[in-house]
């Protein structure tokens, strides 16, 4: 027989003052906020045991970073005075204010925090889950993978070389076009890249959304002799075969060879948000619904979402990310007084194009397109240049793993 006091303690939730959903940039960054301004009782819910400092991939993948620095050990990075749940979150209950744990806990909560990260939904392309576990496509959006891309990239003299940006939204969406320009500068500086039919394919109709943006990237695609098809998806993979199908908005399809294929995978919320009643009603993909300043959920005021499964109008990236959790820090501590959220986030985002292997196009925009360079008095800073590669290449992997993480900025 059951023991009855066994099954109450199973079935009573345990109550923190914030829980905090995922362990990646967005949730380590807001929980070490809360602690630094006096928020006892925080709580992160994260599975895996080894963080990964994801803007990097891209330079593991060109050939400019080994991949050994891009990772650390959770409970490292994990801010002083934060406890890491090593479980991940299945389900959601927001009108009972309960998280379910695949171990079987559940927690309850005053405050929760969402920052569950994308899932990968290689699936969505016929044949493209198959290629990746085969190793007959590669990507820059896991680690493994961005090794193997490397290699690839590395090795290849001829052939044909195809790179994928599906529509969005995603994280830091244009990423997947960064190994392509390293490589080309690889390819071009021993003498091998006229060799090479290099294509990007882009789901979108230009390269990239903002003119100015678009015109230094069409540059360096000029430069590198790229082909590029725009207002195209990737449409099926034959990975044994390499061949692939694209189709055109227009409804023309195309079919290619292939030597390699990197592919930034499509991307969706996890799909346990689906059931949790906390997504935009009639999305698809499942992204959070939440108020695009406060970061508070609409219908669930005990309930914030940042990074990239939130449905916010502005791109995802490392970059927003900061100013999110900048915001929602002060308005979570101002919910668990009483009072009304005070601080916004402005839409700002960024995407650090490294279009060399040591020169970058710096995108800081808005979520209205609108350029929001750092530096107010250098306008131009977009344009590509030096300085702004050192500074994401060296300056900012040491400020997350010493500062971001732990909420300092």
């Amino acid at each position: 027989m059951a023991d009855p006091e066994a099954q109450d303690e199973i079935s009573t939730p345990e109550w923190h003052r914030v829980v905090v959903i995922g362990g990646g940039n967005g949730g380590l960054a807001v929980a070490g906020r809360l602690r630094r301004y006096g928020v006892d009782d925080v709580v992160v819910v994260e599975p895996r045991d080894v963080h990964v400092y994801k803007p990097l991939l891209s330079h593991v993948a060109g050939g400019t970073a080994p991949a050994h620095i891009t990772t650390r050990p959770q409970g490292d990075v994990t801010p002083k005075g934060v406890e890491w749940i090593r479980d991940a979150a299945t389900a959601v209950d927001p009108a009972a204010s309960v998280v379910e744990l695949a171990g079987g806990r559940r927690l309850s909560y005053g405050q929760l925090v969402l920052c569950p990260g994308m899932h990968f939904a290689w699936s969505r392309v016929p044949g493209l889950a198959e290629a990746v576990s085969a190793r007959q496509a590669v990507s820059n959006y896991e680690l493994d993978l961005a090794v193997d891309a490397s290699a690839a990239l590395r090795d290849i003299r001829e052939g044909t070389v195809v790179f994928v940006q599906p529509e969005g939204p995603g994280s830091c969406l244009g990423a997947g076009q960064k190994p392509m320009y390293q490589a080309c500068a690889y390819w071009r500086a021993i003498g091998v890249l006229d060799r090479l039919r290099v294509v990007l394919v882009v789901a979108d109709d230009a390269v990239f959304g903002i003119p100015e943006i678009a015109r230094e990237l069409e540059r360096k695609i000029d430069e590198y002799g790229i082909e590029l098809r725009t207002a195209t998806e990737l449409s099926g993979v034959d990975g044994a075969a390499k061949t692939i199908e694209l189709a055109t908005r227009g409804g023309g399809t195309e079919q290619l060879d292939y030597d390699v294929l990197c592919v930034e995978p499509p991307q969706v919320a996890p799909a346990w948000l689906a059931s949790s009643g906390l997504a935009v009603p009639g999305d698809e993909k499942g992204w959070i619904e939440v108020d695009a300043e406060t970061l508070r959920h609409p219908r669930f005021p005990d309930v914030w979402a940042t990074g990239d499964a939130a449905g916010l109008p502005s791109d995802r990236s490392g970059g927003a990310l900061r100013k999110q959790t900048a915001a929602l820090a002060k308005n979570i501590v101002a919910a668990l007084r009483g009072e009304r959220p005070p601080a916004r986030y402005n839409g700002y985002t960024v995407c650090p194009f490294t279009v060399s292997r040591g020169t970058v196009v710096l995108a800081e925009y808005d979520h209205r397109g609108r350029l929001k360079p750092t530096i107010p008095f250098w306008p131009a800073m977009y344009r590509e240049n030096r300085a702004s590669w050192i500074v994401d290449r060296h300056v900012f992997p040491w400020l997350y793993w010493h500062f971001i993480l732990q909420g300092r900025i």
